[in-house]
């Protein structure tokens, strides 16, 4: 049974100036990374009857207690199982049918080592060599007896050994090959607690090998066993010394070109997680090879991170960046009115044109394939001939007036009939022409969604949106024609009506754009639509007159309504 065995951010301002940080919420615990001294180890081994887990097959236990290199205390029992031990198990262990019939039940057993194990408890990890095997029998014991059983973290010490030592060092990975190998002064006899000793020696030494590879941390044990080069695992030290706060990181090379930006709710964390195997991507990888130094910008709130990684990847061209590289050659679909009036893409559109344009395209063949579908039911100049006038019919409406509408929101008018059409075609079996229409009536839904989206923001001089924090107090953000001018938080239970004013007064002047996509790129403003106009968000302050307050809520439109048609009922994916 036990015995003791020893005794303020940055915010945007005018002219991006940084501004007085707001107070944020604490850390939670899993979020500030654990050091491995201030972890608690507990070290478990078993003897068993050598039937498979259950209610009658552990015969021992023995356990060993231990935090910062130290052992704090231990625990070993005999245990009944209630059957019978064979005789080539008594020859192994040395435990005797006549050893067990006075020790504690199965249940009794286990409940007093799960107490005083305490493995509910953070940063506390239980620790095997093989756990597969001994885990395996705890749990299953417990669940067979009715006991509560909460999955603790698990750490394997073969998995660690094998990460740690080659067959050139050792030529096996058995409890008593690592044991002798790493000097400890217990040796395994397959009895519990002498072999729960020896593993802890080993559990030790692994750490100690693998310290240089980066495996520091509560954290890093998750990911001990995955294949991450160790040159690359060791690198995990650039997340050392980061803020546990939100902001945007920048990768740096030796030469301090900036490789790749990102932002996230907690900096540490997410630096360090780019050095498991989690990350599988390969152009990543290969920046992670070159990457020396880690830059970080610690922001009040999420948005203004996205936002802050949004601009700096426009800005400086990351390599390894792949998306938001070219905001500002996305094309829109907008109507030439003279001398033919027609459809036609192009990447500059002035901000009067948002309001009866659809974009933007996340590419010109996307825009393509949305302006042929626009074209087949519109009357306007004709691209494919006998196909428009199939799907358009003699007798349907059209002309520049009705384009306008269109490209103004009311996209029904071009897909009622082409799904009618992509109806009919499915129903003649001309799957190959139906699923055309498809990908074409797709883009243009997408499209017209985006537009919906952005349209009230980048009409919009100014608002303020607020949205209540869990942890209490509120998220201010303050928006102009589009653009993120200006972020805060206020403190739980303060009067957020002070800082309101703070960030009018203090929010980054915007004069409107010449065109969409002047003030920002119109990802921004999507991005910012989503948090302004979602639920949860509240609008404190408009300014702009009727029509801008109208324009302020999610719309309703046809797109999006068409879109969830064309995903369930003709049985494709949305990958808008």
């Amino acid at each position: 049974m036990p015995r003791d065995a020893s005794s303020d951010p940055p915010r945007l301002g005018p002219a991006g100036a940084a501004g007085p940080a707001g107070p944020g919420a604490q850390a939670a615990f899993e979020d500030m990374g654990t050091p491995l001294r201030e972890v608690t180890f507990v070290v478990v081994d078993l003897e068993t009857t050598g039937g498979p887990p259950g209610a009658h097959a552990i015969t021992e236990i023995g356990a060993v207690k231990v935090c910062g290199g130290v052992v704090e205390a231990e625990f070993a029992t005999l245990v009944n199982p209630g059957a019978v031990i064979p005789a080539q198990i008594t020859v192994m262990t040395g435990i005797t049918n006549a050893m067990v019939v006075t020790a504690p039940p199965v249940g009794e057993a286990l409940l007093s080592f799960l107490q005083w194990a305490g493995l509910g408890r953070q940063a506390t990890v239980l620790v095997a060599h093989n756990a597969r095997f001994d885990v395996g029998h705890l749990r299953g014991a417990a669940r067979a007896l009715g006991l509560e059983w909460d999955e603790p973290t698990v750490l394997d010490t073969l998995t660690m050994a094998r990460k740690a030592w080659g067959r050139s060092e050792v030529p096996n990975h058995r409890l008593g090959t690592l044991a002798s190998f790493t000097g400890s002064p217990t040796s395994p006899t397959h009895r519990a607690l002498d072999d729960a000793r020896a593993t802890v020696h080993v559990l030790h030494a692994a750490l100690e090998a693998l310290a240089p590879s980066g495996v520091s941390h509560l954290e890093d044990l998750a990911t001990v066993g995955d294949p991450v080069p160790a040159r690359r695992r060791a690198k995990s030290r650039l997340a050392d010394g980061l803020p546990m706060t939100t902001g945007v990181y920048q990768f740096l090379s030796p030469a301090d070109q900036v490789l790749y930006v990102g932002s996230a709710v907690n900096l540490r964390r997410r630096v360090r997680s780019y050095f498991t195997a989690a990350e599988k991507r390969s152009k990543v990888a290969q920046m992670l090879d070159t990457a020396v130094r880690v830059r970080v910008i610690e922001t009040p709130t999420e948005i203004e991170a996205r936002v802050r990684e949004l601009r700096l990847i426009a800005e400086l061209d990351p390599p390894a960046n792949r998306r938001s590289r070219t905001p500002d050659r996305r094309p829109w679909l907008r109507l030439v009115p003279a001398p033919e009036p027609r459809l036609a893409t192009t990447t500059v559109l002035a901000s009067e044109e948002a309001s009866h344009a659809v974009g933007p395209f996340p590419s010109r063949s996307a825009a393509q394939e949305a302006q042929r579908a626009a074209e087949s039911v519109l009357r306007l100049r004709a691209w494919d001939g006998r196909g428009m006038r199939e799907l358009r019919g003699d007798d349907r409406p059209g002309g520049p007036a009705e384009a306008l509408r269109v490209l103004s929101g009311e996209v029904d008018l071009v897909a009622a009939p082409l799904l009618e059409r992509i109806g009919d075609l499915s129903a003649a079996e001309r799957y190959e022409e139906a699923g055309l229409w498809t990908r074409r009536l797709r883009s243009l839904l997408a499209a017209t969604a985006r537009a919906e989206r952005a349209r009230p923001l980048l009409g919009c001089p100014h608002l303020i949106a607020a949205r209540r924090r869990p942890a209490g107090g509120w998220e201010l953000v303050a928006v102009r024609w589009g653009m993120l001018a200006g972020s805060a938080l206020t403190p739980p239970g303060a009067d957020p009506r002070p800082a309101v004013e703070a960030l009018r007064s203090t929010a980054q002047v915007v004069d409107r754009p010449a065109r969409v996509g002047g003030a920002a790129s119109v990802e921004e403003t999507l991005l910012l639509a989503g948090w302004v106009l979602d639920d949860g968000a509240r609008l404190v302050e408009v300014d702009g007159g009727e029509s801008v307050l109208e324009g302020l809520s999610w719309p309703v439109g046809a797109a999006a309504r068409h879109h969830r048609v064309l995903a369930s009922g003709l049985g494709l994916s949305d990958r808008a």
